[in-house]
């Protein structure tokens, strides 16, 4: 039964009305929402085209000092080393820059640290590996902005690193040769929110403009376009907002996925039984994603990143099978030891952070733990874990509080960390500091959440009548595709429907089917996934309110619209 608050959008002010009288009021509303409240903003937004939609990636700081350096290392013969991430961003970032490198002729080797043993990011071993190799530059992707101690060693010794990152300023930076990330302060690149495969896109593009420069036989025009596939995956995995430039990475990207000639991909869209020409974004984020993320979770994340880049059938079909077992793996544990934490958490009464501490959970499933019971309680959450002789935590947080900043103020407690204002990874020094850790954190929590109602909310777009639900409609809501962060898809409110039919759908009806009308004798579907226990207190003639978003139901070459519930009450 509900229990979120609901939390409808403000209509847009009489000037915009008046200003686009030719727009769909519906649509003028979900626009505006998004803060999409100028013609040059609509036209970008409805109409996304790559040529004009993305940034120059000259207009970072230190791209041109970047571009020079590893046109410098191909042409003298370095070997050049990319320094990634295990998490599906990571192995994308990884495996966009590799790649383009390769075709551009450079020696190249990829390292991808292993979580258990090394965390996330530069590490100290690695470092001194790298020098003892002779190593000519290092650059790494989706990490390395907070490795001030790690940069230092490798540039002292005659390496110079350029890092490419997008994650939070730490209080200190590293002493780089370059840093190409949009969220540090002083960086003058318009769009701060780029993913870490983003950032690395754009190394690409900065590359791809200088490259007739440099050689005499330069890749085919567009050529680094290809990768947009991999840019699309990264961006989604990693929950970054799609819109403005991001937008555009990943609507073109999905393209390119669909015709995708990667052959790791293909097997593993293979294994999920997913039709490649419906691939969109939901399918990117809730099965190809965990996939890719599962290998560096409970193995090493060269299986995703191998995957990606092969162009042997056999292979392919190795890997896709092994991340399949891997994410199923995943599940199975990520279940149990979300079991053990709800039995740890009890009564939630007045917490305002929830911090599990265990022994031997793996740290590639402490993060979605903690996502698991942030969805579930609506608080910050923290899960920590005593694993291989360290104390590993990841946390995910609520929009009322900002989870790295949080830890930031515990970063004399911490050997490292890392994140966004919703999710965070840290690695706690010892024992004495973790308690410490345990009591600042809960200060710091109480403080920020003292006056905020942590009744989980849903926002919804617009109210409207069914009556105005159409194929028109459905058309122009196509045109905000792709969804994503920042730009959900449309949820829409209708007050006062009468019920004219109920049933039960599934196993043990635990999902819901309405019939309803709305201020005409039209009968709409609708369908709530989980919704089946409201069977027990509706009946035909009630009348209810419903959000609800708008889908397609296709089933032997008829399609027809339907309404998908999102939450239901009695109407009052």
């Amino acid at each position: 039964m509900s229990v979120k608050t609901w939390q409808l959008n403000q209509p847009p002010s009489p000037e915009i009305i008046k200003q686009f009288p030719e727009i769909n009021p519906i649509i003028l509303q979900l626009l505006n929402n998004r803060g999409i409240d100028t013609q040059d903003k609509i036209d970008h937004f409805l109409t996304v085209d790559y040529g004009q939609d993305t940034y120059d990636p000259f207009l970072f700081n230190d791209m041109a000092k970047a571009v020079d350096r590893i046109f410098l290392a191909l042409e003298s013969g370095q070997k050049i080393v990319i320094y990634g991430d295990y998490d599906a961003d990571g192995v994308t970032s990884t495996a966009v820059l590799s790649e383009y490198l390769k075709e551009l002729g450079a020696d190249i080797d990829v390292y991808i640290p292993y979580r258990e043993t090394e965390g996330y990011g530069l590490n100290i071993a690695a470092a001194k590996k790298l020098v003892k190799d002779k190593i000519g530059l290092v650059i790494t992707v989706d990490c390395g902005i907070s490795n001030v101690e790690e940069v230092k060693l490798l540039q002292e010794n005659g390496i110079d690193v350029i890092i490419t990152d997008h994650h939070h300023e730490p209080l200190v930076l590293p002493q780089a040769f370059a840093i190409l990330n949009p969220s540090v302060s002083g960086e003058k690149y318009p769009f701060k929110k780029l993913a870490g495969c983003g950032v690395a896109y754009k190394l690409v593009q900065a590359l791809a403009l200088r490259v007739s420069q440099h050689q005499d036989k330069p890749l085919e025009d567009g050529y680094e376009k290809w990768l947009l596939d991999l840019v699309a995956i990264g961006t989604i995995a990693d929950l970054q907002p799609v819109l403005d430039e991001n937008r555009v990475l990943v609507k073109y990207g999905l393209v390119v996925l669909q015709k995708t000639k990667r052959l790791g991909l293909l097997k593993l869209v293979e294994k999920m039984s997913s039709n490649l020409t419906i691939l969109d974004q939901d399918i990117v984020g809730w099965r190809i994603a965990p996939r890719l993320n599962a290998a560096g979770r409970l193995g090493h994340a060269s299986t995703s990143y191998e995957l990606l880049i092969t162009d042997n059938p056999d292979e392919a079909e190795r890997l896709a099978e092994q991340l399949n077992k891997k994410n199923q793996e995943r599940q199975q544990l990520t279940e149990k030891i979300h079991q053990e934490c709800l039995n740890i958490v009890g009564q939630v009464t007045d917490q305002k952070i929830l911090i599990l501490i265990g022994h031997d959970w793996p740290t590639g499933i402490v993060g979605l733990v903690a996502g698991r019971l942030t969805d579930k309680f609506h608080l910050p959450s923290l899960v920590i874990s005593h694993y291989n002789g360290e104390i590993i935590g990841s946390g995910r947080s609520i929009p009322e509080f900002n989870i790295v900043e949080a830890i930031a103020k515990c970063d004399r407690m911490l050997a490292r960390y890392g994140g966004h204002a919703q999710a965070c990874g840290f690695t706690v020094k010892d024992e004495t500091n973790l308690k410490k850790f345990i009591v600042k954190m809960t200060a710091l929590a109480k403080q920020e959440l003292a006056e905020i109602s942590l009744n989980p909310s849903l926002e919804i777009d617009v109210q409207i009548s069914l009556t105005q639900v159409n194929w028109d409609l459905f058309d122009e809501l196509e045109k905000f595709k792709p969804y994503g962060e920042g730009n959900p898809k449309p949820r829409f409110l209708a007050k006062g429907l009468t019920i004219h039919e109920i049933q039960g759908v599934g196993q043990d009806g635990k999902h819901l089917r309405l019939m309803v009308c709305h201020h005409d004798k039209t009968i709409h579907k609708t369908i709530g996934f989980g919704f089946g226990e409201w069977r027990q207190t509706l009946k035909p003639g009630d009348l209810i309110d419903l959000v609800f978003e708008i889908d397609v139901n296709e089933w032997n070459g008829n399609r027809e619209l339907q309404l998908k519930i999102i939450d239901l009450k009695k109407h009052d």
